[in-house]
């Protein structure tokens, strides 16, 4: 048979976007697919009805923004030409004929949404400083674009974060909630709702009325959040909470009642699960306790955009569900009561309900990601696309094993991919793959980084360890224990798979790791030697430069290494007892770095700092540095890079298990 080839990437289409049509009769998505002559991906909108799906934009690279009616879509495409700071949409009939010009929003916009016939609800990226600047003139937004241009040269930062990652330089930015109204003259009427200063974090609907989530900040950014409602028939905005003190999401309304997620991270710090609740008379009055994150938290490398992670209908809600090693699909009734509707090896991505359905995009174990719908009681599940049903064609998909073992008194279990043919009398070398987070999940899915080392001979081996999302928090709650309990499972499990499997060779032993797998490789290469060749990839070595360069490191850093703030000698030495940094002297093993100079998650010193410790010790060392990427280049990264990326880390453990 085919092996998985590292160019597969350029077959695969990716699904994104589900969305019912207001009635339910119809199910729109879009498609990516990569172009490596361009290095770009287009997109292409489909329509499902009755079980079938069809492509339904041929002359048009665009994506599904929202319905605009029962047979009607509003499409978004960006072109070159655009003025910056812009936003296309189009019009599209289900019944036929091309996608045609409607309005141009004068902001970047992030989502959009439908009240009434001719208004919308819309979340787009304004300028605090200019918040109005969207109701400019052309003559002013020439001016304006022309100042910037002279003004490009440097860059003025007065708030924390100031950048954030694929974004850029992000210091007096905000997302910010705007009312558009659209005249049958096609006159535009554009108004924003929320203050300069307000961070809008998440938008609902339910009629004519627009929740929203989000707080105002200058200075520093907060992980709090407030609730309010616009109601647009009489345009006034009410607060519906206004108390600090909680991080607050997934908002859903449900048969007239208000609920969200929320934390107040006093328990298990900023990664806390949060509970759920009712938000009424300014209050949050719980209802349930999930135990799990209700969001597919697994791990992958076959995604590009995503979708809604929960939808409600009537009274009921249904959600994904990240559950131990696999993503469920949850319904949560009139009184919370919870039923498993799907549960199957691999990993749910993406899913939308309405009235007579739920439709979801699932990976199942040796496939790639398909379009399905079921019935609302969970029954009648079909796959209603073949996007995929050439690329894995007469090609070996190696299955994983499942390596059952304990560490540290818990039970874990991991998986290991053997290549074809695989046979005891001989040897093997392998791969030992980390995924980031730590709060993620690796499944049984099709994972194409490892399926290509499989296919070139390497026995694959990952785990969910001690850290990981799918057991809920206390399981997830690794504070002040990076580098101990999570490298100790990790040993354990290399140790449980080399007894599986002893003809493994242990002198070819190699290991990969990316973002929280990144600084699981520092780790590892700086309190072992037992590898032959390492690849860390976005990686971090060094807490306290982390925490004072990372978009997230003033809040993630101490609070992940167990310190209590930020300054004082006790805090760094809490920092720097977590970070490889500290221990590179004991390294030994070569270890190639993979970076993106746009990564401002895990920033580009913090590779940088490891790859010259290791150099100045005459330790083998390389570092591949991706220009114009960021933190996703593994996943969504452009093709080129994406391509050139895997071969660099094939290439590696090849050069050092073949010698």
């Amino acid at each position: 048979m085919k092996h998985v080839e590292i160019r597969d990437l350029l077959k695969y289409r990716f699904p994104e976007n589900l969305q019912y049509s207001p009635d339910g009769a119809l199910l729109a998505f879009q498609t990516a697919q990569a172009d490596e002559e361009k290095n770009v991906y287009h997109r292409q909108v489909w329509l499902a009805e009755s079980g079938r799906a069809r492509a339904v934009t041929a002359g048009i690279d665009a994506s599904l923004a929202c319905w605009n009616g029962d047979r009607q879509m509003i499409l978004s495409r960006h072109q070159e030409s655009d003025e910056p700071g812009t936003t296309h949409l189009y019009l599209m009939n289900t019944d036929g004929g091309e996608a045609m010009p409607w309005i141009v929003l004068p902001f970047a916009m992030t989502s959009f949404r439908k009240l009434r016939d001719h208004v919308y609800a819309a979340a787009g990226m304004i300028r605090s400083e200019d918040p109005d600047a969207y109701l400019d003139d052309a003559e002013t937004r020439k001016k304006k674009a022309e100042q910037r241009k002279k003004d490009a040269d440097y860059q003025v930062i007065d708030e924390v974060p100031y950048w954030s990652n694929g974004s850029g330089f992000v210091s007096g930015t905000r997302s910010a909630l705007f009312l558009v109204e659209v005249e049958t003259s096609g006159e535009l009427k554009v108004r924003r709702l929320t203050a300069p200063a307000f961070q809008l974090e998440e938008m609902t609907a339910e009629g004519t009325d627009i929740y929203y989530a989000g707080i105002a900040w200058s200075g520093k950014l907060s992980l709090d959040a407030k609730v309010y409602v616009y109601h647009e028939k009489s345009r006034r905005t009410e607060t519906l909470f206004g108390r600090g003190g909680y991080s607050i999401g997934n908002l859903s309304v449900r048969g007239g009642r208000l609920y969200c997620q929320a934390t107040d991270r006093k328990r298990y710090g900023v990664n806390e699960t949060g509970c759920l609740y009712e938000i009424a008379d300014r209050q949050l009055k719980l209802v349930r306790d999930p135990m799990r994150q209700l969001m597919s938290a697994a791990a992958g490398d076959t995604m590009l955009g995503g979708g809604k992670q929960s939808a409600a209908v009537g009274r009921d809600w249904y959600t994904l569900a990240t559950e131990e090693d696999h993503v469920e699909i949850w319904h949560f009734d009139a009184a919370f009561e919870k039923k498993v509707l799907f549960r199957q090896p691999g990993a749910v991505w993406f899913m939308d309900a309405c009235s007579s359905g739920i439709a979801f995009a699932y990976e199942a174990p040796g496939a790639l990601t398909e379009i399905y719908e079921m019935d609302l009681s969970g029954r009648k599940v079909r796959r209603i696309t073949d996007l995929n049903a050439d690329a894995l064609k007469d090609t070996y998909v190696a299955a994983p094993q499942r390596v059952d073992y304990v560490s540290h008194d818990l039970k874990l279990h991991g998986w290991a991919l053997l290549p074809e043919g695989f046979s005891p009398k001989r040897k093997y070398p392998a791969v030992l793959d980390i995924h980031g987070g730590p709060r993620a999940v690796y499944t049984e899915a099709f994972f194409h980084e490892m399926q290509v080392w499989a296919g070139r001979g390497y026995v694959v081996l990952f785990a969910n360890i001690a850290g990981s999302d799918g057991r809920g928090d206390e399981f997830a709650d690794i504070r002040d224990q990076y580098g101990f309990i999570d490298f100790d499972n990790l040993m354990d499990f290399t140790d449980a798979v080399l007894q599986k499997y002893p003809n493994i060779d242990r002198r070819r032993l190699c290991e990969t790791g990316g973002s929280y797998g990144g600084f699981m490789t520092n780790w590892i290469i700086t309190h072992t030697d037992r590898f032959c060749a390492a690849v860390s990839q976005r990686s971090i070595s060094n807490w306290v430069s982390m925490t004072f360069l990372s978009d997230i490191g003033p809040y993630f850093g101490p609070d992940q290494c167990g310190a209590k703030g930020l300054f004082g000698v006790q805090d760094t030495e809490r920092l720097w007892a977590h970070s490889p940094l500290k221990y590179a002297d004991q390294a030994r093993t070569p270890t190639l770095f993979i970076h993106s100079d746009e990564d401002y998650r895990c920033p580009l010193p913090e590779g940088m700092q490891m790859m010259q410790a290791l150099a100045m010790q005459d330790v083998e060392t390389r570092m591949v540095i991706f220009h114009g990427e960021n933190h996703e280049l593994s996943r969504s990264g452009r093709p080129q890079h994406r391509i050139r990326r895997l071969k660099e880390i094939t290439g590696w453990f090849d050069s050092h298990t073949k010698r």
